[in-house]
């Protein structure tokens, strides 16, 4: 039978209303939270028809999730196997479970994101992030490989000179990893006379941070990576609470929608769908799920996607990357900026090794933005920076200087499980 993803679109829209029509029926007699919600807003799942009477149900939030967290829970406790936790990057972080259906599920949904980007069994794949940690992404990442029957390298995170003995001694074709890392291997690399282009690499899988713009070019980061490492980079996007990842194929035109296995919306500030090309808010409901089943979840990304079908041959829908969240809004002297887009300038200016982006509130309760840079920029280059941002951005947030190991203790905190480059003080 042919892969569901390039078959019609009606055929795909058709099996997925039925996939999440049984979702819907499931959480309705299963899920504590949305027994009690349906029964306080009066809702009848018998009435739900169509895509836009779906869309007419109330939508979960972050704020939910971790306020009436046990409430989600639908299977008996005893049935849960394997307990995680979301990120915390908008906050504390929130408890998740699996059962063994769950955890089959997320092998299927990483098998068939490998598939999309073209990895095969032959491949042997090196893992650059940590599977503990209560992390969900690292253990889907080797039931994916092991159910596409890949060889797999099991590094964890840091240590870049574990990543390159473990890439001279098992020739890996792919590593999975955060971009902001590669770059560290990079640096790694030209310190110690080792011959980036001449490894067996030949692409990446990328998590955490974006890597292409709106028009499927690379970013800044992305082209940073590739002005050195000439391999084929892949963005992926994903969530503990979506349980499911979105992956380029190797036309590199947006991450694609596994669409039996979850049902996305993007949404305007009113609740409305956008139209495709426009930016809103990502909603989804994961569909298969037993554990915790999510309903009309709201993200808090903001991105677009599209509809046509891509030159892969697949007629799935696509998501853009994602061009901020949508707390992290900054409104600086009156331009409105998410995070990405400076660090997408920070990372198209070359010179800087580093960097962190922190917002916070002035005396009088306006945005405020600081960005901390190494210490040792030449004052030629840092007037250079400033004239860049203000040229990109429009506005010139203040820069403060730091030892480079200050930098990489806050890009690295220990409470988090992958770099961040941007801290919310407000």
């Amino acid at each position: 039978m042919q892969d569901l993803y390039f078959q019609d679109i009606e055929t795909i829209k058709a099996k997925q209303w039925q996939l999440l029509k049984k979702q819907l029926e499931y959480i309705s007699e299963r899920s504590p939270f949305y027994k009690n919600l349906f029964k306080e807003k009066l809702i009848d799942i018998k009435s739900i028809e169509n895509a836009e009477s779906f869309g007419a149900l109330p939508v979960t939030s972050k704020e939910d999730l971790q306020l009436h967290n046990d409430a989600f829970l639908s299977i008996s406790e005893e049935d849960i196997i394997d307990f995680v936790t979301t990120s915390g990057t908008l906050g504390s972080p929130v408890n998740f479970a699996l059962n063994e259906a769950d955890l089959k599920r997320l092998a299927e949904n990483e098998f068939k994101a490998f598939k999309i980007a073209g990895l095969k069994k032959s491949d042997k794949v090196q893992i650059t992030t940590t599977l503990d940690r209560r992390f969900m992404a690292g253990l889907a990442y080797f039931m994916g490989l092991r159910k596409l029957g890949s060889g797999v390298i099991r590094t964890g995170s840091g240590s870049p000179q574990l990543q390159w003995d473990s890439i001279e001694r098992f020739k890996p074709s792919y590593l999975i990893g955060v971009p902001s890392f590669l770059l560290k291997m990079i640096e790694y690399a030209r310190d110690n006379d080792i011959n980036l282009n001449n490894s067996s690499v030949k692409g990446a899988i990328c998590i955490g941070e974006p890597l292409r713009n709106e028009k499927f070019e690379l970013n800044g980061l992305g082209s940073k990576i590739n002005e050195d490492w000439k391999i084929e980079l892949f963005s992926t996007y994903a969530s503990t609470e979506m349980s499911t990842a979105f992956t380029e194929c190797p036309e590199h035109r947006g991450n694609h929608v596994l669409s039996d296995l979850i049902y996305t919306e993007v949404l305007d500030e009113e609740g409305n769908h956008v139209k495709p090309g426009q930016i809103g808010e990502l909603v989804i409901t994961p569909l298969q799920t037993q554990t915790m089943p999510l309903l009309r979840y709201a993200t808090g990304d903001m991105l677009t996607y599209y509809e046509e079908s891509c030159t892969c041959g697949r007629n799935t829908p696509r998501l853009s990357p994602v061009i901020g969240r949508k707390q992290q809004k900054i409104k600086l002297k009156g331009t409105s900026l998410y995070p990405n887009h400076i660090a997408e300038v920070l990372n198209s200016f070359g010179g800087l090794k580093t960097f962190i982006i922190e917002a916070s509130l002035d005396e009088l309760g306006n945005d405020s933005v600081k960005i901390i840079i190494p210490e040792d920029i030449s004052l030629p280059e840092l007037n250079n920076l400033k004239n860049y941002l203000k040229s990109m951005l429009h506005v010139t947030p203040l820069l403060e200087m730091e030892k480079i190991r200050k930098i990489d203790q806050l890009r690295n905190p220990k409470s988090s499980r992958k770099p961040i480059n941007f801290r919310d003080l407000r």
